[in-house]
């Protein structure tokens, strides 16, 4: 069974727009990170690979062997813009990792398969409405 969605996904999509904008409200990048966490644990339920994004948030997913205590052996790591960058797509997982912005360790953490989790939103046309992308969201 999928975890239950903290985040409404509406308010997600918006947050995720604005925490895209180089000058972000912190509290849009929480929104976005913990939505967009909560999407993948969606799209890729189970307990084997945690995924931290640190200060906002941090998931268990991926099929396997489920993790219970200590440190987890499949763990990735990154900062909350380089997330929200693989999440939409403007970056990949291993572009991310070969340049050092993402730490993956253990056989299961390569998160290469499950991104982009939505299409990046669209900008606000000259600021008529929230110019919102309208991706279809996992339950």
């Amino acid at each position: 069974m999928p975890p239950r969605r903290r985040t409404d996904p509406t308010a997600g999509l918006a947050g995720l727009q604005r925490a895209l904008a180089p000058d972000a409200a912190r509290t849009d990048v929480a929104t976005a990170v913990r939505f967009t966490l909560e999407e993948l644990a969606a799209r890729a339920p189970g307990g084997s690979v945690e995924v931290r994004v640190p200060p906002f948030g941090a998931v268990q997913c991926v099929e396997g062997p489920r993790h219970t205590r200590g440190t987890p052996p499949n763990v990735v790591e990154t900062d909350p813009r380089t997330w929200l960058e693989l999440a939409v797509g403007a970056l990949t997982f291993a572009d991310a990792q070969a340049a050092g912005r993402v730490s993956a360790s253990g056989a299961r953490a390569d998160l290469g398969d499950l991104l982009p989790l939505l299409p990046a939103p669209e900008p606000p046309v000259g600021g008529s409405g929230t110019g919102a992308a309208s991706p279809t969201v996992g339950a």
